[in-house]
């Protein structure tokens, strides 16, 4: 049923191209006559109701372009949670040096005004189709209106005043809005989203196998509307609407294996209750979920690339299973005396030769402490007592991949330093596009031995890309509670997420006792970070805390007499040596600069300060 799908968003996309040409009339790099000239005319579109039909699920289509990306933008690389390989740490945003021409900018602002703005044609061209059904029309501009909100939000979030379009824009000169204050853009998101639940072809929820799956339903459009109110702060309207999602039929998936987080990510569980809504994937190039071409190694079937990686302070972050704080003193004593090249010796395999003895004491590590015949289990005690979505979501030094590269299934262990890659025919060393580091490396959304045979030569796999989970909507449902000072309201509904993950519960012992509405503030964050990890969600949340500068570019190895030289966050091999830093470049950063070819095609728009 999923195949049908795609191949009609497929089928849409040249008379997507034809029909909404004036949607890109926003960036200077596109010529006016943009219409392909064996695609339908605008005219031939909206007389038809099979290509206005197939306009709308092109829309969809859009949705898909993070997702089918390894090279470029995934939005948790903006968070603290990972980081990218040396090889492709381009975003100048990151380090200090974004100017208003920059990639990273331009990118978001062109992606999200080009769908906006397609949206607004179809929903504007919509009813005047001839012998186009009633019901139908109305449910598709129903969703386009959330899909509409859903892109403002992320605009307001990065950029703050943007120019607001509500209308099919059809010469340059009505694309010279102003920019709109965010205020202003969050009620209109609320009202336009709440068009979408007031009408009732509208459906609560779409059953898994059924041929709409993947269209926007109430369940997302609370959930939006929802996130809307959080940004307004008024917690008791989001509250309300996450929790008529779950009153939609949304709930969270157990399959009662104890791995139930990990399970939720495979493809025989994509269309289970918690998926509230999300992009749909077949294995296809440009219409397959590419993340495990990303987050994946050379041990994945398809001999995936790990350009995405697991930041250690992140990893660090995860509880122990009694749900205290983890704190390296409390497996290995020496830990704060030493400096990080000293800490290297701790993650080294068993049974070195002498010479890898020679190049790991070459590289600084204080080798007078390495155990020969205990290294690595002196190492995995710090991993194989922690919150379980921990081992579930990432790949710790000395546990075990089920991988399947060249078709040789079977455990590949990530040792260091490597000696043997797969083809080699040996112990299974897990090989990766970084072997000369030692970086962790991600689980979730990789797929495991041979589940990935039948999609080859897809750079990706057919796993949908969740966007809104039932779990998501819990956290934003804990954090209106909250909020409100409802502390232990939010403990239950967080409960609800950990006891799933097999985690401690909330207030269940000393260590996971609730401190306040403070604390519990915290205990959120941290409970949004374990569970969306490399869903490419929160960090619209990260900025709407106002918390991204700590999150990403904060300082750290100052205070010992080890490590007395301060540090910015970077790319960090396990044991905390960089391979970069991060540069905070001043408060202005707090909001994206808007791009200068916008500026100076419209002059009515106002750069943000600092820019």
């Amino acid at each position: 049923m999923k195949n049908n799908i795609i191949k009609y968003v497929k089928g849409a996309t040249k008379i997507v191209s034809g029909a909404m040409f004036c949607g890109l009339l926003l960036s200077s790099c596109v010529d006016m006559d943009l219409s392909p000239k064996d695609s339908p005319s605008e005219a031939s579109v909206w007389s038809d109701p099979t290509m206005a039909e197939q306009v709308v699920t092109g829309v969809y289509k859009n949705l898909n372009h993070i997702p089918n990306d390894p090279y470029n933008m995934w939005m948790d690389l903006f968070t603290g949670m990972m980081d990218r390989d040396a090889n492709w740490s381009n975003f100048g945003i990151l380090f200090g040096r974004e100017t208003t021409s920059g990639d990273t900018p331009v990118w978001l602002w062109h992606d999200n005004y080009k769908f906006i703005i397609r949206c607004n044609d179809a929903i504007e061209n919509l009813p005047k189709v001839p012998g186009m059904d009633e019901t139908k029309a109305a449910r598709f501009m129903a969703e386009l209106r959330v899909l509409r909100a859903h892109w403002y939000l992320q605009l307001a979030a990065l950029y703050g005043d943007v120019p607001y379009y509500a209308d099919a824009i059809k010469s340059v000169d009505q694309a010279k809005g102003s920019n709109t204050p965010r205020t202003e853009i969050w009620n209109n998101v609320v009202n336009d989203v709440t068009l979408a639940i007031n009408e009732p072809a509208l459906p609560n929820k779409i059953a898994k196998g059924d041929a709409n799956y993947g269209h926007i339903t109430k369940g997302a459009a609370y959930f939006v509307r929802g996130k809307a109110y959080l940004w307004l702060k008024e917690w008791a309207k989001a509250e309300a609407d996450f929790r008529k999602v779950g009153e939609m039929g949304y709930s969270l998936f157990n399959d009662g294996s104890g791995q139930a987080y990990k399970n939720l990510f495979k493809l025989e569980n994509e269309q289970c209750d918690e998926m509230v809504f999300s992009i749909q994937c077949i294995a296809e190039n440009g219409y397959c979920n590419a993340k495990e071409r990303g987050f994946g190694s050379r041990a994945t079937f398809v001999s995936s690339w790990n350009n995405y990686l697991p930041n250690p302070t992140f990893v660090e972050s995860y509880e122990n299973a009694d749900g205290s704080k983890f704190n390296w003193a409390d497996y290995i004593p020496e830990w704060d005396n030493l400096t990080a090249k000293e800490r290297r010796v701790f993650f080294l395999r068993d049974g070195l030769t002498e010479a890898e003895i020679a190049k790991a004491t070459e590289d600084g590590a204080k080798m007078d402490l390495y155990l020969p015949n205990g290294n690595e289990a002196r190492i995995r005690k710090a991993y194989d007592n922690r919150d379980p979505r921990l081992n579930q979501t990432i790949i710790t030094p000395y546990d075990t991949y089920r991988g399947g590269c060249g078709g040789i299934v079977g455990d590949y262990t990530l040792r260091y330093p490597l000696r043997a890659k797969w083809k080699d025919g040996e112990a299974f060393d897990l090989f990766t596009d970084t072997q000369a580091m030692f970086y962790y490396l991600f689980r979730k959304f990789v797929t495991e031995g041979a589940e990935n045979k039948d999609t080859k030569e897809a750079k990706g796999n057919a796993i949908d890309m969740p966007v809104i989970r039932y779990a998501y909507v819990l956290l934003g449902l804990a954090e209106a509670l909250n909020e409100q000072g409802k502390v232990n309201e939010a403990a239950e509904v967080i409960n609800q997420i950990r006891n799933r993950a097999g985690a401690q519960p909330l207030n269940s012992n000393a260590a996971t006792t609730v401190a306040g509405q403070d604390d519990m503030r915290k205990r959120i964050q941290n409970e949004y970070h374990w569970e969306m990890v490399g869903e490419d969600v929160i960090y619209f949340d990260i900025l709407r805390w106002g918390t991204w500068k700590d999150e990403k570019y904060f300082q750290f190895n100052a205070g010992t007499a080890a490590n007395p030289v301060m540090e910015y966050n970077g790319l960090r091999q396990m044991w905390g040596q960089a391979t970069y830093h991060y540069l905070w470049g001043g408060d202005h950063y707090n909001l994206w600069p808007i791009p200068l070819n916008e500026i100076q095609m419209n002059p009515n728009i106002q750069q943000n300060p600092g820019w």
